[in-house]
């Protein structure tokens, strides 16, 4: 009896031994369930905008009286008017149909009727020859013998046809002898050669102002004289008869 209680005994006590070299379990404190994550949280959308009104709920027309009260302050503001400023008879400007316009003054040209000054070193001797007679034939003329001027000056557009000085005292040549319309057609041929040189058209133009005052032409007679004396004031012969014209012309006169 001792025996088996000695064994048990030894069974126990081994037991026990072996349950204590057993590993221990470890222990895990509990984790309480977690909110899920910010991340993991679904957003909701942000509020949809309610639509805009319509357009006839916004162009809503005005009051009736604000219309009239701006209808009436239009009407009560006088229209800003711009006045043209008066444009005042300038002298040279004719005041009335029957009235014609004064020169302008200008400064007087030289004097460039000197032809033996044009004969220079390099003019041909054709074109020298032609403006030593065309010189002769002046002379002549301002004698008063304007028949053997006229014989004379003829030579000088033979010899050089572009010689547009002989052509002008031909006409003059003419103009004396009583032959008007002649002495306008060589002038016309004489303009072509002289337009460049301002103290000859001036001479030219009052020489058909003569012409035309032989003529009885009395309108385009003032014409030529008034060309003439814009392009030099100092023309005697255009200034005396622009002032014989214009006493013939004038209603006194009549």
């Amino acid at each position: 009896m001792m025996s088996r209680l000695r064994y048990h005994a030894c069974y126990v006590l081994s037991a026990a031994v072996l349950a204590s070299c057993a590993p221990q379990p470890s222990y895990r404190t509990p984790v309480p369930p977690s909110a899920p994550a910010p991340s993991a949280r679904v957003s909701q959308p942000p509020p949809v905008p309610p639509p805009p009104p319509p357009l006839e709920a916004v162009r809503k027309p005005l009051p009736q009286e604000s219309k009239i009260r701006e209808q009436d302050i239009r009407a009560k503001t006088p229209p800003v008017t711009t006045k043209e400023p008066v444009k005042q008879a300038s002298v040279t400007e004719p005041r009335g149909s029957g009235e014609t316009p004064a020169a302008p003054a200008t400064p007087a040209l030289a004097d460039d009727s000197s032809l033996l000054a044009k004969i220079t070193p390099g003019v041909s001797p054709q074109r020298a020859a032609s403006l030593r007679l065309t010189e002769e034939g002046r002379k002549l003329l301002d004698g008063g013998d304007a028949a053997k001027a006229l014989s004379r000056l003829e030579r000088t557009i033979v010899i050089d046809s572009t010689n547009g000085y002989g052509y002008f005292y031909l006409a003059k040549a003419q103009h004396r002898l009583g032959r008007h319309q002649e002495s306008l057609n060589l002038l016309d041929i004489a303009q072509s050669r002289l337009g460049g040189e301002p103290f000859w058209m001036s001479e030219l133009h009052a020489l058909r102002g003569e012409n035309y005052r032989s003529l009885g032409q009395p309108q385009k007679s003032e014409t030529s004289y008034q060309q003439s004396l814009r392009i030099n004031s100092g023309n005697k012969t255009a200034s005396e008869g622009l002032a014989r014209v214009s006493g013939e012309t004038s209603p006194a006169a009549k």
